[in-house]
């Protein structure tokens, strides 16, 4: 399915952060079922790009639909200052060295002033009210080979609203050379504007754009495929860090870059708020700050089991859905690790002449089914997810890249390399920091029995000799 859309770029336009200025059209293709064609989604917009690459004096831009609210293109650089005149030499340093020197950023567009010429009439007031003219009469004559005058409305039978009726002078006498022609009305007669007004050209100025009262400008782009946007952020970053530009001008990353940072902080404060939580419920229930400590402890160490995962395929981490998932992967590692150490507890108080070591063996013995058992049917669970598959169980149909499983993928992954790293974790080193503090307290009372012996003092007396017999 095809759906177009073509309007008119005018200056008065508001620039959102997905609407681009000068954007006169607008195509939304709708693609088959992934099933039911040979190409993958980016396949077909490169496709796309690749044909429409030889038209000339049009710049055509093939982005995917986004998922969730409009961000936008994933780069986006503000500028603001408070004298707009400094903006445009800056932004314009920046996106040369983003188009000559930064591989992988693609569709560059700014909202600096599309260039054009703006025709200004001054017009001599004293010299005007000599002819007896005003600069309201040169404004209406200015009209008629502009956008007309308008004398009234009409709203015809199969209109809903009024449309406006305007004179104007017939489209060979409108142009720039009939300003200079141009006649106004005058007691004396028509007198030529050009007695007493002035034309000039001067560079066209759009709608300035402003934050809370400061003028802003952005430079946008996006990345080819396989570009992860942040690295490019980085590297510009690190350029602008290399520049002298006009201190008046203060340059900050917006669109994706903006939204990852606030995601990542409000992730951030949602683990630690819920290993607070943990630790609260935990030492109220155990009555053991180092048992409680040691369960957050292993939820901790279960991220490097994602941030492995996510090295050894090479996926980005995803502020939302990876971060989401190790939140959810907390509550099952805290729930294995409380089903061992609760065994553990219980096993030590029925029978107090084992041994530490003895009773994490048999700890161990006892929970590794239930351990195994949580890790496997959840890892095999979102293991299809995991693996980028679609499963139609109903009409049995598996279907690899599909459109729902892949926005899903990050947080299966996640799920599935932490509580697979966290279950060794559980089964070897909570066993083992189980068994340390009994190990700190044997090697602290044999230091403490190896005292330097006494040595004998002198008395005076000879000891007797032992007599023996002989046959």
């Amino acid at each position: 399915s095809l759906y177009t859309t073509t309007s008119a770029a005018s200056g008065s336009a508001f620039r959102s952060r997905s609407v681009s200025f000068d954007r006169i059209g607008r195509m939304f293709v709708e693609m088959h079922e992934a099933k039911d064609r040979e190409m993958t989604g980016l396949e077909i917009l490169e496709e796309i790009r690749r044909r429409t690459s030889h038209l000339a004096g049009i710049i055509i831009e093939v982005e995917k639909m986004e998922n969730g609210p409009p961000v936008g293109k994933p780069i986006q650089i503000q500028f603001s200052s408070r004298s707009s005149d400094a903006l445009e030499p800056v932004v314009a340093q920046v996106r040369n060295y983003m188009e000559n020197f930064v591989d992988g950023v693609r569709d560059i567009e700014d909202t600096r002033s599309v260039p054009g010429v703006e025709w200004t009439l001054t017009v001599d007031r004293a010299q005007a009210a000599l002819f007896g003219a005003n600069v309201t009469t040169v404004g209406y004559a200015v009209q008629l080979i502009t956008n007309g005058v308008k004398v009234g409305e009409y709203r015809p039978d199969d209109a809903e609203e009024e449309v406006d009726i305007r004179v104007r002078y017939p489209r060979s006498a409108r142009g720039i050379g009939a300003l200079d022609e141009l006649r106004v009305p005058t007691p004396q007669g028509p007198a030529p504007i050009s007695s007493f007004v002035k034309r000039e050209a001067a560079p066209r100025v759009d709608t300035i754009q402003r934050i809370d009262g400061i003028a802003v400008e952005f430079i946008r782009a996006g990345v080819a495929p396989g570009v992860l946007a942040d690295t490019k952020v980085k590297e510009i970053s690190a350029w602008l860090e290399t520049q002298q530009f006009d201190p008046r001008v203060d340059i900050t990353f917006r669109g994706a870059n903006e939204e990852q940072a606030e995601s990542l902080q409000f992730i951030a404060f949602a683990f630690v708020l819920a290993l607070l939580l943990m630790f609260v419920l935990l030492v109220t229930q155990f009555n053991s700050f180092y048992q409680s400590a040691l369960i957050l402890f292993a939820v901790i160490m279960s991220t490097a089991g994602v941030l492995l995962g996510l090295l050894i395929t090479g996926e980005p981490f995803s502020a939302i859905l990876t971060g989401t998932g190790v939140v959810a992967l907390a509550g099952i590692v805290v729930n294995n690790n409380i089903v061992l150490i609760d065994t553990f507890n219980v096993l030590r108080k029925s029978f107090p002449e084992l041994s530490v070591p003895e009773l994490i063996i048999r700890t161990g013995a006892q929970r590794l089914r239930p351990v195994m058992l949580t890790t496997v049917t959840t890892v095999f669970g979102l293991l299809p997810l995991a693996l980028h598959l679609s499963v139609d169980l109903f009409n049995r149909d598996v279907v690899y890249g599909g459109q729902v499983s892949s926005m899903w993928v990050p947080l299966a992954r996640s799920i599935v390399f932490g509580l697979s790293f966290a279950a060794l974790l559980t089964l070897v080193s909570t066993p083992a920091m189980l068994a340390l503090p009994q190990a700190v307290r044997d090697l602290v009372r044999r230091a403490l029995k190896r005292e330097p012996p006494e040595a004998l003092e002198p008395t005076g007396e000879v000891p007797a000799l032992e007599q023996h017999s002989r046959p």
